[in-house]
């Protein structure tokens, strides 16, 4: 006992409170438990001292094994999630109105920035765009990102976007409360949505297209958007409906939890414990916020040349932490007007934001690559 004593480091005691913080908020406040709960294990787990979980004491520990096939080399895992997320996915509320793509384009907007700042901050290009991407609050697409533009911060990267997904609830209402006055809040959503009839063959194309103009537009984006699309066929074929249903359950379910304990291999306690992953998490925070104040003011000018105005909190809802940034907007038009039913319109900035940061990602990655 004491001989493995003397290997445990303060860095190691640190990775240990952080674990322990993660499994906190993952059991007591609820915060995305399916991942902070196994990378909060994953992180006191992968800092045991001579424990060969990560290869020190053997060739290849299980920790480097998952971390290796999973993320590193093969990057099977955020593939195969964005499958399930696809079949989750439904972009009904984005067809039936196209022009709130815009939403979620727009509210990318602090990708660029936060890449702006990284930069300046001092880390390389390839760096910066690696943190830049925290900001489409994409777990998935943070590290399939930065683990293609050879990021030495991936666990910084992955725990950063992770968490400020799981913060969302704490997030959005605040920046509403600066940026969405209440005469917007209460702005409501057309009431024609169930009026229109939405053609079978058109969900059923759409996946298609969007894949084939995504990969002539970003082909380094074909992987994330291809797969994407790929589950979301699956789920508007109508011919796969018990595939649709385990793809949206059981591999999503599977998949998060082994990527959560997967990219822990990276939090390791020398590399992670270092000056620059609280300057990532500060860039990384201000990235996520950026993309909120960027998709509310775009709502705000477009609304000037509409006569039909939008509510603001689409813009808010243009992030890709899908599904949860359309609810919690929603919830926000609710607590002001609990008869203000603006959920088709934020659930379609919402698909739209997950569609944007994983084109965005792929043309970050063909800018090095």
């Amino acid at each position: 006992m004491e001989d493995v004593l003397e290997w445990v480091t303060w860095r190691m005691v640190v990775m240990y409170a952080v674990g322990l913080v993660l499994i906190f908020l993952a059991i007591r406040k609820k915060y995305e438990p399916a991942l902070l709960l196994p990378m909060g294990f994953g992180a006191i787990l992968v800092n045991l001292p001579q424990a060969g979980l990560v290869g020190a004491c053997c060739a290849q520990g299980v920790l480097h094994w998952l971390f290796d096939v999973g993320i590193d080399s093969q990057e099977v895992m955020p593939i195969l999630l964005f499958i399930g997320i696809g079949a989750m996915m439904d972009f009904t509320p984005l067809l039936r109105k196209p022009g709130l793509f815009l939403c979620g384009l727009f509210s990318q907007g602090g990708i660029f920035l936060a890449a702006m700042i990284a930069c300046l901050a001092g880390f390389s290009r390839a760096e910066s765009l690696a943190i830049g991407i925290i900001g489409a609050a994409d777990g998935p697409t943070a590290i399939f990102v930065a683990k293609h533009l050879n990021s030495s911060f991936s666990g910084q990267i992955a725990l950063a976007s992770y968490s400020y997904i799981a913060l969302v609830p704490l997030i959005l209402p605040v920046v509403a409360r600066f940026l969405v006055t209440r005469k917007e809040r209460l702005i409501r959503a057309e009431s024609d949505w169930g009026q229109k009839e939405l053609p079978r063959i058109v969900r059923i194309a759409f996946p298609i297209a969007v894949t084939l103009l995504s990969g002539f537009i970003a082909p380094r984006s074909a992987e994330l958007v291809g797969f994407l699309m790929f589950g979301n066929l699956v789920r508007e074929c109508g011919v796969l409906d018990t595939m649709a249903e385990t793809a949206r359950t059981t591999l999503c379910n599977l998949i998060t939890l082994l990527l959560g304990i997967s990219i822990s291999f990276t939090m390791q306690a020398e590399s992670f414990v270092q000056p620059e992953t609280l300057l990532i998490l500060a860039i990384g925070l201000a990235a996520f916020i950026l993309d909120n104040i960027c998709g509310v003011l775009f709502v705000k000018v477009w609304n000037l040349f509409r006569k039909n105005r939008i509510n603001p909190l689409a813009g808010l809802a243009g992030i890709s932490a899908f599904p949860i940034a359309a609810h919690v907007t929603q919830n926000i038009a609710h607590d002001a007007d609990s008869s203000n039913i603006i959920l088709m319109d934020t659930a379609a900035a919402n698909v739209s934001g997950q569609l944007c940061s994983a084109i965005i990602g792929g043309i970050f990655m063909g800018f090095v690559c």
